[in-house]
């Protein structure tokens, strides 16, 4: 066992050496994958970063990665980087934040900032939490999304939101609700907070009153369960960018 953080497969590193979003110590590649042509543009960048590159047996690497879809590649780094809530902002842009809020599952978490980052969001919001733990499995299944994504830390989503509506953003939440607005019947080209709660304690009620926009989800077919956290990510983002493609186009 080992006290050290690792990242583990070529798209998280990658994405942390260009991103910036952490300090890597060093680059440890497998000596099978030594000559493999798809680690040549990772070495290039780490030798260009300045990061220490090493060649070590594949035991070695087994010990280190948290499973076994590494694909021979694992780095030594320090903790993530987090902006400050301004630094979300897009001046002279429609800005697009979402905070995901109680989600406890890695998975989960990585597959919604994995979709958040593709539909074009302009940052995330998150509340405190060591996510060091899950580093690699998080990197890993976000195929490095939580590292590329600009994130910041607020200390709960009313705080966050109330931060966010001072600078001109109309509060957004995802929830089954007698008031919500069907998804596609919404205006949602203006500047937006989004929250995305967890699967098990969703969203408080206090905040879903005071939203500006109350979102539902519609359904092909009668289905009382809500999505989960990653499909309600993805069906919101994604109908936020196809409306601010068409508004531009």
């Amino acid at each position: 066992m080992t006290d050290d953080m690792f990242l583990e497969g070529h798209l998280s590193i990658q994405a942390a050496i260009e991103a910036k979003s952490r300090d890597i110590h060093d680059l440890l590649i497998a000596e099978s994958k030594r000559f493999e042509r798809r680690l040549g543009e990772l070495q290039s960048c780490a030798y260009a970063a300045g990061i220490q590159v090493s060649y070590v047996s594949d035991d070695e690497i087994a010990r280190l990665a948290d499973g076994a879809s590494h694909g021979g590649v694992v780095a030594r780094v320090g903790e993530r980087r987090f902006r400050a809530l301004g630094d979300l902002l897009a001046p002279g842009r429609a800005t697009f934040i979402v905070m995901l809020d109680g989600i406890e599952d890695p998975y989960n978490f990585a597959g919604a900032v994995r979709v958040v980052y593709a539909a074009g969001a302009h940052g995330i919001v998150l509340r405190p939490r060591n996510w060091s733990s899950a580093s690699a499995i998080v990197g890993r299944a976000s195929a490095g999304a939580f590292e590329r994504m600009p994130i910041a830390i607020a200390a709960d989503a009313a705080a966050a939101a109330d931060f966010y509506r001072a600078h001109g953003l109309r509060i957004a939440v995802a929830a089954k609700s007698n008031r919500a607005c069907p998804l596609y019947e919404a205006e949602l080209t203006p500047p937006l907070f989004l929250l995305i709660g967890g699967e098990r304690r969703g969203v408080t009620r206090s905040f879903i009153e005071s939203a500006d926009l109350r979102l539902s989800i519609p359904y092909g077919r009668e289905f009382p369960p809500s999505l989960g956290t990653v499909g309600a990510a993805a069906v919101i983002a994604f109908e936020v960018m196809r409306q601010r493609n068409t508004a531009n186009a």
